[in-house]
């Protein structure tokens, strides 16, 4: 089970709060901030954290750090392995050595460097997991109750060998959900293999998957390990799963149920241990009724199904990710702390977000990158484009012509019901074509 982290801030300037709660946001699940110790042994009890960071002083006119000692000292005796820093000013870090000797972890001096805020911090959080079977999450869990299900769930599945399907629209972090899993997993030791299968061209599938021997056919110069095996040992995620034509789909099972693969060139068989999980953004039940995928392939990587929904139907999870994104680009642009304005807050929770949580992400720090002071107001997300048609268009009329093409789209692939090679055919274009436009208009 993941040991997500939680971190109480206890400072009695409200603006130090709100800075530093920003700051945090995402490098830790949940963020608790205090105005003064008085609840803060109860809110220890309550929600278990992982590190605490501590002001030295909260009374007013008293700057001699005795009450942040005084505090540290208790806590100690209560939580003697819980990380707590403390926050101090400058004049006053004589006080915080004394501190480290009364067990203090670390601590931090105001005005303080973001990055040191948060490499301490994080640090010390660390230290408490080690306990536990600590694992930085790479998954954009948010807070709504759809995800906060998913999220028990894979941390059931996590752990054990099963075949993993997920399924979810472009852009809702199926690729970031298989990572988190294999995390979470006892394979977790060894890299990850990724292989997407919407950008091998068809005459590679079976040398990208199994691997070849040297002169197996031109330009094969030397042997090469395919994915399978690259994967022993380790979890395989294949990507587009729905993307693999017929005849590779019944070499898969052949490999899956055999647990050996034949490189291309090769009669020697060469034995394989993966994990096995999947993605695509297409319904596998209708696949398989148009005839599409084997049913026995499906049932084969089909042990676990994982469904991620659209943001759209988790309007819960908007505003914590979006003031996730926004300390993520503050720091990677170097820019102050930001706040998203009411107006904004507004405009992100009334938009359908079609492209999902990668949509939302490329608004943060478009928004980010524009924005001149420390509040984001709704027009620096310039969320009025395709998504969002202007009053004076019929419902159903594209304006541009990126809006035609992707209605184009997206009704090709409702009448084809999901399948990608009827949809190609039917625009005109090869499947590849085809896959780089749904990345580009979120499909």
């Amino acid at each position: 089970m993941s040991f997500q982290r939680t971190i109480i801030v206890v400072d009695d300037n409200r603006s130090v709060l709100s800075a530093v709660s920003l700051l945090l946001r995402p490098h830790f699940a949940n963020v608790i901030t205090l105005p003064s110790p008085v609840r803060l042994e109860e809110s220890i009890t309550r929600e278990h954290p992982a590190c605490v960071l501590l002001d030295m002083n909260f009374s007013t006119g008293i700057n001699n750090g005795n009450e942040g000692l005084f505090w540290l000292v208790r806590l100690k005796k209560r939580w003697p392995e819980l990380p707590v820093v403390l926050f101090t000013a400058y004049a006053d870090i004589d006080v915080a050595v004394r501190g480290l000797k009364e067990g203090a972890a670390d601590f931090i001096v105001k005005p303080w460097d973001n990055r040191q805020l948060i490499q301490t911090l994080t640090g010390a959080a660390d230290q408490k997991g080690k306990s536990h079977r600590s694992v930085e999450s790479s998954m954009l869990w948010g807070e709504s109750a759809p995800m906060t299900a998913l999220k028990t769930l894979v941390e059931k599945v996590a752990p054990t060998d099963a075949n993993i399907l997920i399924t979810g629209e472009n852009g809702t972090g199926k690729e970031m959900l298989a990572r988190e899993i294999h995390a979470l997993s006892a394979r977790s030791r060894k890299p990850m293999v990724t292989v997407d299968m919407g950008a091998i061209a068809p005459t590679l599938f079976e040398s990208e998957l199994f691997g070849h021997v040297r002169g197996a056919f031109t330009g094969a110069a030397s042997d090469r390990k395919g994915k399978l095996e690259d994967a022993t040992g380790s979890s395989l995620f294949m990507d587009e799963i729905g993307n693999m034509p017929l005849t590779m789909q019944a070499k898969l099972l052949s490999v899956l149920q055999s647990r050996q693969v034949i490189p291309v060139g090769s009669n020697k068989p060469v034995d394989i241990d993966i994990r096995l999980i999947c993605a695509t953004n297409c319904d596998p039940a209708r696949m398989v009724a148009d005839g599409s995928f084997r049913e026995d392939l499906l049932y084969r990587i089909n042990t676990i199904h994982l469904e991620i929904p659209p943001l759209r139907q988790r309007p819960a999870d908007i505003m914590p990710l979006a003031y996730k994104f926004v300390a993520d680009f503050c720091m990677k642009y170097a820019k102050a702390p930001m706040t998203i304005s009411a107006g904004a807050q507004s405009a992100l929770l009334s938009h359908p977000w079609y492209g999902n949580i990668r949509e939302l992400q490329h608004a943060v720090e478009k928004a980010v990158i524009i924005a001149e002071g420390t509040q984001l107001l709704a027009d620096h997300f310039s969320l009025n484009n395709r998504t969002t048609r202007p009053p004076s268009a019929a419902p159903d009329e594209p304006v541009t012509l990126e809006d035609m093409e992707r209605k184009m789209i997206a009704d090709a692939i409702e009448r084809c019901q999901g399948n990608l090679t009827a949809v190609a055919s039917r625009l005109g274009i090869t499947r590849q074509t085809l896959y780089n436009k749904m990345k580009k208009f979120g499909l």
